[in-house]
């Protein structure tokens, strides 16, 4: 994000949730009896998001209701019994479980007299810290954007009766009206930027194929363990911490199978439920690593007591994106904090998973040989004859490629393997 513009439009007319230390808040769930996460889970996971966020959680409410309020959002006994409880309870932040309308969150900031952040709220300040990278910068400030633009109406309302006379502009009407045109403008900035990166990326991808170097992508719910997964498989150092959303920005990471052959493994942002649609959006140029890939890789984390609707979750964003028939494999990370019982009935509920710990080391090995099974299949049989005047040939076969034969004769080097297909062009005139 580039220093001065954000904060210059949040100054300028656009409420800025400043997230402090000393912030405690309360947690807001409506219950209405068809989500598939129990409203006690789905609150444990916002409780570890407002933690990520530097948030301390003071206690939470659940409402039973048919649908939320469109005013209030939780019923206005219940939020009338909360106010009571305020000097008790010393909250300063609301945070409800599901995106609010600004009508909402005006209606509970008035009522109650305090900060309100929803749950995309409270992701987009995690993506903020978390983001590193220009290109993460970039898309977390456009989602952010286009969260607070729906939020600037109203507050130009309320300040628009201070214009005077029937037929007259308000200072407040027109200073609502500029900030839409600036943040619009800024959106469309922003859009330009990240469609160059999008570009970018897919000229790198381009490239990589043209290489013949599979690519593996690493995909999961956030905290499943991918980095820490990346980590043990390739030795590299990837941040990796208990925390939702601990790495943004994608990772690339090339290592060796046991029969050689050289991959590149790819780890992309974890997805959760409730991810905001303008979030996905905005981060559609690393995302798409994942539609490009020749194999993902799918961490569960099993040690979690929703760890099926957790999966779930993925495989719905994963249809989203367009990557529903990538060939897939399933990995049940942290093996090791569960009971070898549960680890059974646990794998009878996914199709050929591997059961691993990347914080142990165990499974690593199946897991290794299961990538040479699957990638197999985009291999074919060659038979060439490399002149020695083109040996970086036969060191692109060797590093991309399964030599099962290597002669040296007079004319050259003759082998005998498998190639990616989308290598075989490179190696046309090399054939026998």
């Amino acid at each position: 994000m580039q220093p001065g513009r954000a904060e210059f439009f949040l100054c300028e007319g656009m409420q800025q949730s400043a997230i402090d230390s000393d912030n405690r808040a309360v947690l807001l769930a409506a219950d209405i009896g068809d989500n598939a996460w129990p409203p006690e889970e789905s609150l444990r996971e916002l409780s570890r998001l407002a933690e990520t966020a530097g948030i301390e959680v003071v206690t939470e409410v659940v409402q039973h209701l048919h649908d939320p309020q469109p005013a209030s959002y939780l019923g206005k006994g219940k939020l009338r019994e909360l106010k009571e409880e305020k000097s008790t309870l010393r909250f300063n932040t609301v945070i409800a479980d599901d995106e609010l309308t600004p009508a909402q969150q005006r209606y509970l900031e008035a009522l109650l007299d305090v900060q309100v952040l929803d749950r995309t709220a409270v992701i987009l300040h995690i993506f903020s810290k978390h983001a590193r990278s220009r290109e993460g910068r970039l898309q977390v400030e456009m989602a952010q954007y286009r969260y607070r633009l729906p939020r600037l109406s109203g507050r130009g309302v309320e300040l628009s009766r201070l214009g005077a006379g029937i037929n007259t502009r308000g200072p407040g009407e027109t200073k609502l009206e500029s900030d839409r045109r600036r943040i619009h403008q800024r959106i469309t900035d922003l859009s330009k930027d990240v469609e160059q990166v999008r570009q970018s990326r897919s000229m790198h991808r381009r490239q990589r194929r043209e290489s013949g170097m599979p690519v593996v992508a690493l995909v999961g719910y956030t905290n499943a363990g991918k980095s820490t997964l990346m980590s043990a498989l390739t030795g590299a150092d990837v941040l990796s911490s208990d925390q939702l959303f601990a790495t943004l920005d994608p990772t690339t990471r090339r290592f060796a199978l046991p029969n050689g052959q050289e991959i590149l493994l790819t780890d992309t942002v974890g997805f959760i439920q409730k991810l905001p649609t303008d979030l996905v959006a905005a981060f559609r140029a690393t995302l798409e690593e994942i539609t490009e890939a020749d194999l993902v890789l799918h961490v569960v984390d099993a040690s979690h007591r929703q760890l099926d609707v957790q999966a779930d979750a993925v495989d719905d964003e994963l249809e989203i994106l367009g990557a529903r028939d990538t060939p897939r494999v399933i990995v049940l990370n942290k093996v090791d904090l569960v009971a070898p019982e549960r680890v059974s009935l646990i794998r009878k509920h996914f199709q050929d998973p591997i059961a691993a710990s990347a914080l142990t080391g165990v499974g690593l090995d199946a897991l290794r040989s299961r990538l040479e099974k699957e990638l197999a299949a985009h291999y074919v049989d060659v038979t060439v004859l490399i002149p020695y005047a083109a040996m970086e040939y036969v060191n692109l076969f060797r590093t991309r490629g399964t030599v099962q034969r290597e002669d040296h004769k007079a004319d050259g080097t003759f082998i005998s393997g498998r190639l990616p297909a989308t290598l075989l062009p490179s190696f046309q005139a090399f054939l026998t």
